[in-house]
């Protein structure tokens, strides 16, 4: 006897083994479920396994220009290396949900993040920010759940058990846990190796208006204007030359170190070029404030803590940048702004270009004031100034 309704659940589904099984497990524990996948996805796959509707919306607008768009202007970037990609996803389709949930009469929603992962927390502070009374059910946090399927080769044995059709065989369940293992070469999906990138690098374009990518013209190529247009051709065009990967041992939310191993390919373009163009165009003082602020925390949507710093990003950066790309690399080779802050007559070393030399001894002996008397102390101590030390800190 199939046990009683508990409820309608909305499933953030990827069909991968994980949600599939927690699709499958759902149905098991007496929920009516609706699957949603944002952009692409796989209907018959969720129908199949017995979801009882199935939606797809196709959110790459939203998430090119409301989210990776404002973390390109902010020079966002996790712990100086991961540019976000996964994290960034994570409030576009909450929102999705929610909008599904609401019209569908949904009493729960779901997601099969994990209790060690960050994105559990992504997901669900951005769901309770954009629905606070939303009942969510995480199936990899209840005991009832892990319990029952404490790895994956529980989960596929469940897959096999249901029909569940899964790429993953449990011969070859690789996962990027040991940090000291090279990664197998089949588990890039988006980015060419180096070994197979072109011999022979390509230049690119993009200009940016208010900080924001507004043309590329990719090897003399027709311009490109759309924001999902730009960004779908430099993904195009970095996956092609191996521009992209990272390979990191990062600091989850909880405190655990994991290793992550992600593609990045146009995000990684569209940082390059933004950080080279705001040279020209960015005060410092504003710059360190923003990226104190801003750049190397991972943003929570939703929340007081994004609304308030993205609102006040400062948006001047406006030029062109020039581009090459060559085996895994974005190399900045030229950029242009009318509106820049950069003189070359007033920085040229063979000309005066308006700078008067004298005006530099005021600030120099103002600034002397401290490190003269820092170097008076010492003398009065006997030490006559700083001795080098060898890296141990004894005296050489």
């Amino acid at each position: 006897m199939s046990p009683p309704a508990q409820g309608r659940v909305l499933l953030a589904y990827s069909g991968g083994l994980d949600t599939s099984c927690i699709l499958a497990w759902l149905i098991e524990q007496g929920y009516e479920v609706y699957a949603f996948m944002a952009d692409v996805g796989q209907e018959e796959k969720a129908l199949s396994v017995g979801a009882n509707k199935f939606f797809v919306e196709d959110l790459k607008r939203e998430f090119v220009t409301q989210l990776i768009y404002p973390a390109v202007q902010a020079n966002c970037i996790y712990e100086n290396v991961y540019l976000l990609g996964t994290s960034l996803a994570r409030p576009v389709i909450a929102r999705g949900m929610i909008s599904v949930a609401d019209k569908e009469g949904c009493d729960y929603v779901s997601h099969g993040c994990t209790g060690k992962g960050n994105d559990q927390v992504r997901f669900e502070l951005a769901l309770y920010g954009l629905k606070p009374d939303i009942k969510v059910i995480p199936p990899r946090t209840l005991p009832e759940f892990y319990n029952r399927f404490p790895g994956r080769q529980a989960l596929l044995a469940y897959a096999v058990e249901k029909g569940i059709p899964v790429q993953q065989t449990a011969a070859k369940p690789w996962h990027p846990r040991g940090s000291k293992h090279h990664t197998p070469h089949d588990m890039w999906k988006l980015t060419a190796s180096l070994k197979d990138a072109p011999a022979e690098p390509e230049q690119l374009s993009i200009e940016f208006k208010a900080g924001l990518p507004v043309k590329v013209v990719i090897a003399n190529q027709a311009p490109i204007t759309d924001p999902v247009d730009i960004f779908l051709a430099l993904n195009a065009v970095a996956r092609k030359h191996g521009v992209g990967r990272i390979d990191i041992v990062e600091n989850r939310f909880i405190g655990v170190k994991s290793r992550g191993c992600y593609e990045s390919p146009a995000a990684t373009i569209l940082r390059v070029a933004h950080m080279d163009i705001e040279g020209l165009t960015l005060d410092r003082n504003v710059r360190a404030l923003r990226d104190q602020f801003i750049t190397s925390n991972s943003p929570v949507f939703f929340t007081m803590v994004t609304s308030s710093p993205l609102s006040a990003i400062n948006a001047s950066s406006v030029g062109t940048v020039r581009l090459k790309l060559y085996k895994g690399n974005v190399v900045v080779i030229g950029r242009y702004s009318d509106e820049g802050l950069y003189d070359e007559h007033q920085s040229s070393m063979d000309e005066l270009g308006g700078f008067e030399p004298t005006d530099t001894t005021g600030f120099i002996q103002i600034e002397s004031i401290r490190i003269k008397k820092w170097g008076q102390a010492n003398a009065r101590k006997g030490q006559g100034g700083v001795e080098p030390q060898d890296v141990y800190g004894s005296r050489i």
